[in-house]
């Protein structure tokens, strides 16, 4: 039988489970399809966005799993165009409707987009629908260490969680340390490098992956497990969808979790935070 999906427990008593499934890039008009096939597999921890155009696909496969409600992890993020008070309030109740939820389990701030320096001012619109119940847990994506700074200094709630783009790669290794003393826990998108970085051609990868009997991907994934990310490969593939899934039964040297980590490059693959405004 499968291990059970560990699971993270947030600054604010929420669980979290570590192993997710992404949406971005997936198609809206397959997005149902895909959800439903990853629901199957066994993934209960979604990662939406308002900017994928695809809560409501999300929500209709939430609606169609006949999973209650209480075993599924949901979150879905604030876009930059919509960030303020008033805005960020009007924005999260048309997520909400799409997604046909009453909660999200996790809503996020999508950048901190600094160039209109409006992040505080939607923090705390955020704190406020975390006081209304309508989201158990908020945090931020894609937060360098000012961005954290200003925040811990100025508001009332420390994140839950910063979603950044991490992978061996590119560790954010600043980031996560001073997120780590916060009490803040470290999502990882483009955790395998979205291929644009030969990580599964690398040879500690490639011997870890034949020393256990799995692949690469497995191995880089598992590498995000024991290192305390939280991770949600993404694939509209089904067969993608299992092997990514099937990363529960093997652990990692700690010589090999130390190998993989020295591959820190600063290689980032996605936009800079402080360039998307």
């Amino acid at each position: 039988m499968t291990k059970p999906v560990p699971t993270l427990t947030l600054n604010d008593g929420h669980t979290i489970p570590q192993l997710g499934f992404g949406v971005f890039k997936v198609d809206p008009d397959e997005t149902t399809r895909i959800v439903r096939d990853a629901l199957d597999v066994g993934y209960r921890h979604i990662d939406t966005a308002a900017i994928y155009g695809n809560e409501a696909g999300v929500g209709t496969a939430l609606a169609e799993s006949g999973i209650a409600r209480d075993e599924l992890f949901i979150t879905t993020k604030l876009w930059n165009d919509r960030q303020g008070t008033e805005t960020a309030f009007a924005a999260f109740d048309e997520s909400l409707d799409k997604l046909g939820l009453d909660y999200v389990d996790l809503y996020l701030i999508h950048w901190p987009t600094p160039a209109k320096d409006t992040y505080v001012e939607s923090w705390k619109a955020l704190e406020k629908i975390r006081e209304s119940g309508r989201a158990r847990s908020i945090g931020v994506s894609n937060f360098l260490v000012p961005h954290l700074q200003r925040l811990l200094q100025e508001t009332d709630i420390v994140p839950a969680v910063n979603q950044i783009e991490l992978h061996p790669a590119h560790q954010q290794l600043d980031v996560t340390a001073l997120a780590r003393e916060n009490g803040v826990q470290i999502e990882a998108w483009g955790p395998l490098g979205q291929g644009k970085y030969p990580l599964f051609e690398t040879q500690v990868i490639v011997a870890a992956a034949e020393q256990h009997g799995k692949t690469p991907a497995q191995v880089v994934i598992r590498w995000h497990l024991q290192t305390g990310n939280i991770v949600f490969p993404k694939s509209n593939r089904r067969e993608r969808m299992i092997e990514n899934f099937d990363v529960l039964d093997f652990e990692l040297t700690p010589t090999e979790v130390t190998m993989i980590s020295a591959l820190e490059r600063a290689g980032r693959v996605g936009g800079h935070p402080n360039d998307i405004n």
